[in-house]
């Protein structure tokens, strides 16, 4: 039995091997831009956090096209992949959307719950998806998280226009709203599944860099 286990350890391939496979290169790419959008969250510097975002997003729905496309990927490969895609989601769209308000409040105490709110929401969402999966071929029951960051950094064009406290509620009141959509029982198209919306969301990724690439000069 010892020796059954022994060449079953030494069967399975490396950790760090899978870092080779190049939709979990893209994943991690989105991750390095996540960490960018909270780091200049938590500076305030906001125009160049909705860019990391932006960005963050595009290279989520990047990596499951390539994966769907990519051949000879093993059933490991693909369960890796999507352990890997889940971790990131909640740091992505749970983590650095709550950071972004917590910041953007400075760090007063009543954003801790609307963050702690958001957080859990995300992790909720991400939990149920594990679970049951799509509620049908093409639909996810509740508000995909990557919409969140979407929507935030629309939403986020408009903060020069208002005063810092009324678009403070703003941004309080649209993380909560979108919290609540993300854990409701709607039914929502699966966007990323379809290569005509990745274009789409690639004219929207540069757009974005664009406009915030002006505003941050």
């Amino acid at each position: 039995m010892s020796t059954d286990n022994a060449k079953s350890q030494e069967s399975q391939p490396t950790i760090l091997s899978y870092v080779k496979d190049l939709p979990n290169i893209c994943s991690l790419a989105g991750l390095a831009c996540t960490i960018l959008a909270i780091y200049f969250s938590i500076l305030g510097v906001y125009y160049a956090a909705m860019i990391g975002m932006i960005w963050a997003v595009a290279f989520d729905w990047a990596d499951g096209l390539i994966a769907r496309r990519m051949k000879g990927r093993t059933g490991n490969d693909r369960a890796f992949g999507g352990q890997l895609d889940v971790l990131i989601d909640i740091v992505s769209y749970g983590v650095a959307p709550a950071i972004l308000l917590m910041s953007y409040g400075k760090f007063e105490p009543i954003f801790l719950a609307g963050a702690f709110i958001m957080l859990s929401a995300s992790a909720i969402r991400l939990s149920y998806f594990s679970t049951f999966g799509l509620s049908d071929e093409s639909k996810y029951t509740g508000l995909a998280l990557d919409n969140n960051s979407l929507i935030l950094v629309f939403i986020f064009l408009f903060e020069s226009i208002f005063s810092e406290g009324i678009f403070t509620v703003i941004l309080y009141l649209s993380g909560l709203g979108l919290a609540a959509l993300n854990v409701s029982q709607i039914k929502t198209p699966k966007l990323s599944g379809n290569p005509v919306n990745v274009y789409i969301l690639a004219i929207y990724t540069l757009v974005m860099t664009g406009v915030y690439g002006w505003k941050l000069l």
